[in-house]
């Protein structure tokens, strides 16, 4: 397993892996007189699921949008897959392989959860005006969409509901659609914004699983969390930003005990682990 490339890696921030598919070097957004996000250097391993933890205000979701090109740093810059991905609009970085959601699900409610879906695929080719009027040359590739989209909706529960309206959705069937369309492309790099936010009990295993799946088929997940439990259940590795910064990483079970961590999240010098915390 990748997982297992991360066993000799000292808990140090900022400290190299094998193998990276993300590597950030000082990125910096500043707002006014405030510094928001001041990463000096992260490198995100492939293969495995990272998490992405820090107390409110931290940076964690503006580190996100910086990343997916949905806000522009002030300094810095970052790769992925070896390439610049900094200044890159958030289309072009889906078509590479890197894709989000949000914390706040971004459906689309007056479209059916299949056409959500659809409208996902990149690459379509009847989406240009010549070619939509000659439609032998888009009606082979629009049948392999449904045919993934339809796959992708039965991998999360949610074909019965393929033809109804998004706005019906429940928040934790919103949270499972956004995640299936950010597949449709194929990601490598797959990065979700609190993905259990506001997700009844009964659907947050569903989403556990489904996160475990996408790194057990291959895939690289960065994921912001606020739930402990779910980060010490799933993690491979664990980023903890504190004001704008990477103050610790490391396994899961290290994270746990960091002295830095839990002053983060307690604002004085505790003993104990961050579980308990932040419970």
């Amino acid at each position: 397993m990748a997982a297992d490339a991360l066993d000799g890696v000292a808990s140090d921030p900022g400290v190299p892996k094998p193998d990276p598919i993300l590597v950030v070097d000082g990125v910096q957004r500043r707002y006014g007189g405030l510094t928001a996000v001041d990463v000096d250097h992260l490198e995100v391993p492939r293969g495995v699921i990272t998490s992405l933890i820090g107390p409110n205000g931290a940076g964690k979701t503006t580190f996100f949008n910086l990343l997916c090109g949905f806000d522009k740093a002030d300094a810095g810059q970052w790769t992925f897959e070896g390439r610049r991905a900094d200044g890159v609009r958030p289309h072009v970085l889906a078509r590479r392989g890197m894709v989000r959601t949000f914390q706040l699900t971004k459906t689309l409610g007056r479209m059916t959860v299949r056409e959500n879906m659809l409208l996902a695929a990149s690459g379509q080719r009847g989406e240009h005006f010549l070619s939509a009027l000659v439609k032998p040359t888009w009606a082979a590739q629009e049948k392999a969409n449904i045919e993934r989209a339809n796959d992708l909706l039965e991998r999360f529960k949610l074909s019965a509901l393929a033809d109804e309206y998004a706005a019906g959705l429940s928040g934790g069937q919103r949270k499972l659609l956004e995640m299936a369309r950010s597949l449709m492309v194929e990601p490598t790099l797959v990065m979700l914004d609190e993905p259990m936010a506001g997700v009844n009990p009964a659907l947050t295993q569903s989403l556990l699983e489904h996160v475990t799946a996408l790194r057990d088929q291959g895939m690289s997940v960065l994921f912001v969390e606020h739930d402990m439990d779910v980060i010490m259940t799933i993690s491979d590795w664990v980023v903890c930003m504190a004001e704008g910064r990477i103050i610790a990483e490391g396994r899961p079970a290290d994270i746990s005990g960091n002295p830095a961590v839990i002053e983060a999240y307690l604002g004085i010098d505790h003993g104990g682990s961050v579980s308990g915390a932040i419970r």
